[in-house]
């Protein structure tokens, strides 16, 4: 299926409502078969979303200072809890009709966490999963977080993989609901960040690798 995946780069900073508000539109496109099944890569401007179960407890910066840090905040339409995107984080949206792979809301979570593992291992690091959650971790601390959506098998939302975003801004939430693990970043375990473009460019190849 790889020929049939189109990856879309978006340069600079998005707004996450433009974003959504694209992602539904090709999630309309692919369902009817008018589009290619899709992969959107990007950046966010800083905001916190909260999936469908998410608790609101779970955001603990007051307004003010989440005014002050100019973090947008947003409750969305995914799986999860509460999480954070913002500059230097890479986040992919990959549009699929899961019926051109396997319909597994499963299999597809395990084959997002094995592109994040392959990509980590590029720069020596050994990604790993944790048995009961969602995304990946690097000695026990989250470097990926994912959350989906699937609209009659065809996906939405995704992953967001933190390359060299301010880790201060996870102090105003708790990240997935889990307070008890830290969150990290390729910056974070590497000493330096690899550049964006770089690392934008490794995660297509292994997606299109993983999803063949």
């Amino acid at each position: 299926m790889t020929s049939r995946l189109f990856f879309e780069q978006i340069p600079g900073l998005t707004d996450y409502r433009i974003a959504h508000a694209h992602q539904l539109t090709l999630r309309e496109a692919v369902a009817r078969g008018d589009a290619p099944d899709t992969v959107l890569v990007l950046e966010h401007a800083p905001v916190i979303t909260l999936g469908r179960k998410a608790d609101p407890s779970h955001v603990v910066a007051a307004p003010e200072r989440l005014a002050e840090l100019s973090i947008d905040r947003l409750a969305v339409d995914r799986g999860g809890d509460v999480t954070y995107h913002g500059p230097g984080q890479m986040v992919a949206y990959p549009i699929l009709n899961l019926n051109h792979w396997k319909p597994s809301v499963g299999w597809y979570l395990r084959s997002l966490e094995q592109v994040v593992i392959d990509l980590v291992g590029d720069y020596g690091l050994a990604g790993e999963r944790l048995e009961g959650f969602t995304g990946v971790w690097v000695d026990g601390a989250k470097v990926a977080a994912i959350g989906v959506g699937v609209h009659q098998w065809v996906t939405y939302h995704g992953l967001a993989l933190n390359v060299a975003p301010d880790m201060r801004h996870w102090a105003c939430i708790i990240p997935c609901g889990i307070a008890d693990k830290p969150v990290t970043s390729l910056r974070g375990l590497l000493g330096s960040a690899p550049p964006m473009a770089e690392v934008m460019d490794r995660f297509e190849r292994h997606f299109r690798r993983v999803f063949a």
